[in-house]
């Protein structure tokens, strides 16, 4: 690379300096001594130096530098908008992979607006005041498509324990924003046994038993409240009301 360098340099200084020659011969002895300048040594070195920096240069930039950025549209549910406000982009028509790419496509996730009863409000008067874990699996399915959000417990976003939380409290069942607490809360269950309503508890993460191996949660930033195949095997199940 070094050898590459040296004569890529060398090959620059010598066509600069058959044009300095030519200028040389129309403004007489000053155009001598730039000539002579040129065939130094010195002149050599530094444009040797000059031409290789500048492709180590380019070589060193971020890869995102070079190549347009793609967001992929194929997952489903997330809503975004111009991040200048003036155009607004559906979920019909738009779907970022993760709330990331949106941010590094210069557009921010939309969440939606709710003005609905809070967990608070739903343990002072419960929707449903008969308990039933069919009924509790019913009312978490209402939810599919509502996007992460770090922090939330209402259907503006949710983050895992926040669903379960916000779920459950329209049943007057009290939860902790917590999934490790809402997993201390119940009894734990074999998986023969488990049914949808349960909690599946995993190590920072829960979501509700769906059936067959699957888990009804709110996944992680970028994606949507959804039913998909539970991935590890460190996980139990927790039942609660019993």
């Amino acid at each position: 690379m070094a050898n590459a360098f040296f004569h890529l340099g060398r090959r620059s200084a010598l066509g600069i300096r058959s044009v300095v020659r030519r200028a040389s011969r129309g403004i007489g002895g000053l155009g001598g001594r730039v000539s002579r300048g040129l065939r130094s040594d010195g002149f050599r070195r530094i444009g040797i130096v000059t031409v290789g920096s500048t492709l180590v240069g380019a070589f060193a930039l971020p890869a995102f530098a070079l190549s347009p950025i793609t967001v992929d549209n194929s997952h489903a549910g997330q809503s975004v908008v111009a991040a200048d406000g003036t155009t607004v982009v559906s979920k019909d028509n738009f779907k970022a992979l993760t709330a990331a790419q949106a941010a590094r496509a210069g557009l921010t996730v939309s969440y939606p607006s709710y003005h609905g009863p809070s967990v608070s409000d739903y343990l002072k008067n419960p929707a449903y005041p008969d308990y039933d874990l069919a009924a509790v699996f019913a009312v978490a399915k209402k939810y599919i498509g509502v996007p992460y959000r770090y922090g939330g417990a209402s259907p503006a976003g949710f983050d895992c324990s926040g669903y379960v939380q916000f779920v459950y409290s329209q049943f007057g069942i009290a939860l902790p924003h917590s999934a490790s607490g809402q997993g201390a809360m119940g009894k734990p269950i074999h998986l023969k046994d488990a049914r949808p309503g349960d909690l599946v508890i995993m190590p920072g993460h829960d979501g509700f038993y769906a059936g067959n191996g699957m888990i009804l949660d709110a996944p992680r930033s970028g994606g949507v409240v959804s039913i998909r195949p539970i991935w590890t095997d460190s996980y139990y199940i927790v039942r609660l009301g019993i």
